[in-house]
């Protein structure tokens, strides 16, 4: 199994007994990464040992992925990014962190999202990494432009045929975004494509299970924040391709909505920014703690 070149790894118990795969390294003020999709915590390889020589570092697969515990969908809140965020704050805890950084990429971004706005007494700063907040993704997905989401729609589907349909060519499926959204493909070497690849195909069920709770019961979450006018109190900062006037919006002002201390920038290079650019995002970060 691949790992991050001098970082340690434990299985981590949080809640209702399942456990997360993670890697730790460095030392100093705690900063948690979380990954995306189709990836485990590797994508984080190059970040997480840059920051490791000022920080502890912690790195899980998040639930449902990589090498982490994948428990059955039995109701619409097992993959809630709400349960993954408790996921997170309870790692943290376990390794001795009551407040912490927090920084996703992609899936993991909805995660941390969620997590600053549900904990924001543990989470200290928070970035986001090519993503917008679920309820704003689904609210500007329209026209032909949402064909780029053609997988958000078919992982919403009720359970059973999206399962067939990914599981039948899995590594196909997985595979096109890999070569899809990135600008470099060297980036991603065959090494670490194939344990992406191999992480999903084993994965199906929870993958689509995330995404389906994103397409119902975290839909329902940001609404309920977003009326009652809950906002991030902490340090925010955004980080995106230039792809928000390209599907007619404005990236920034949607996560400004959400955050009154927030910084947008945009990043030249494709969706997996920390594989891709991993010492402007290490840098990004750096800056973000620094605030």
């Amino acid at each position: 199994m691949l790992s991050i070149t001098g970082f340690g790894y434990r299985r981590v118990p949080v809640a209702g007994g399942i456990c997360l795969n993670t890697a730790i390294g460095g030392s100093g003020s705690p900063i948690v990464l979380l990954h995306g999709f189709p990836q485990t915590h590797l994508m984080w390889r190059h970040v997480a040992r840059d920051l490791a020589a000022s920080h502890t570092v912690i790195c899980p697969d998040l639930r449902g992925y990589g090498a982490s515990d994948r428990p059955a969908e039995t109701g619409a809140g097992t993959y809630a990014k709400r349960t993954m965020a408790a996921d997170v704050v309870a790692l943290a805890r376990a390794l001795g962190h009551e407040r912490f950084a927090l920084a996703g990429h992609d899936r993991g971004a909805l995660v941390a999202f969620r997590a600053g706005l549900d904990h924001p007494d543990a989470v200290t700063h928070l970035a986001c990494l090519d993503a917008l907040p679920t309820l704003d993704m689904w609210e500007v997905m329209h026209g032909t432009l949402a064909a780029v989401g053609f997988h958000l729609y078919l992982m919403a589907q009720p359970p059973g045929l999206p399962e067939r349909m990914i599981g039948a060519s899995a590594d196909a499926f997985f595979g096109h975004f890999l070569d899809a959204w990135t600008t470099d493909p060297q980036a991603i070497p065959a090494g670490v494509r194939a344990a992406y690849l191999d992480a999903c195909r084993d994965a199906v069920p929870s993958i689509v299970a995330d995404y389906r709770a994103s397409a119902g019961i975290d839909v329902e979450h940001d609404q309920a924040d977003r009326d009652a006018g809950n906002r991030l109190r902490m340090p925010v900062s955004v980080l995106q391709q230039d792809w928000g006037a390209a599907l007619g919006y404005d990236a920034a002002a949607l996560w400004g909505a959400w955050a009154a201390d927030l910084r947008h920038r945009t990043v030249g290079c494709g969706h997996f920014m920390a594989e891709e650019a991993p010492a402007e995002i290490a840098g990004a970060l750096r800056d973000l703690l620094a605030r």
